[in-house]
């Protein structure tokens, strides 16, 4: 004989359960982090997010920023010194793939209002900010650094990555140190971006060039 399906009430007081569970993870998590500070309207998913936190770094979750409830998919390290600030009603969209958000010592990250990440990985070892309404797609990547020396003679050159307002990154795009996308671009997929891409440019290719104009992207909704 079958087992009967739970019934939509038994399913709505099971997602409460968990969301009062997860709630409570997030507050353990703030306790032992005091430079975590999570918005309560905040998702409570975030508690299944893989969570690295060294002592003396800082974290701020806005309020409305959620994600999915898939254990790990999101990865969140942010180092000694460090800062990772997420603004309002961001998606952290983690079911097209995983999300990595890497802050080394000392660094910054920052996400305006309204962004919505993903499947990307993004890692600061200056500076990477991002303005409102960022859009960042599945497979992209943003460094400001080049993560490693060269050689001998040549040792690792970092420069921040700057991102202005209503952007759009493109699916499979990679963005280098010292990059800077301005407010209402759209970055068309599997291009390299090294420079300055100006307001209001559609821009593509290995590597990225203008190759067309944007209008105001403020309104589009994702």
């Amino acid at each position: 004989m079958s087992t009967p399906l739970p019934t939509p009430l038994h399913r709505r007081a099971l997602l409460h359960a968990v969301q009062a569970w997860d709630r409570r993870g997030l507050k353990r998590r703030q306790r032992a982090h005091p430079g975590v500070e999570i918005h309560p309207g905040a998702s409570s998913n975030l508690a299944v997010a893989r969570w690295e936190i060294e002592p003396g770094a800082r974290v701020v979750i806005e309020d409305g920023v959620t994600t999915e409830r898939l254990s790990g998919a999101l990865r969140i390290h942010v180092a000694q010194g460090g800062e990772l600030r997420i603004g309002a009603r961001t998606w952290l969209r983690t079911e097209v793939g995983p999300i990595q958000l890497v802050v080394h010592r000392g660094a910054r990250m920052t996400f305006g209002v309204d962004s919505w990440l993903n499947g990307c990985s993004l890692t600061a070892k200056v500076a990477v900010d991002c303005g409102r309404q960022a859009w960042i797609g599945p497979g992209s990547r943003v460094y400001d650094s080049d993560q490693h020396a060269l050689d001998a003679e040549r040792p690792e050159r970092s420069a921040p990555v700057r991102m202005g307002d209503c952007f759009w990154v493109g699916a499979g795009v990679t963005v280098l140190k010292g990059s800077r996308i301005g407010s209402h671009c759209v970055i068309g997929a599997h291009s390299l971006v090294t420079g300055e891409v100006p307001d209001h440019s559609l821009a593509y290719g290995v590597p990225a060039r203008v190759r067309g104009e944007i209008g105001d992207r403020s309104m589009v909704l994702r």
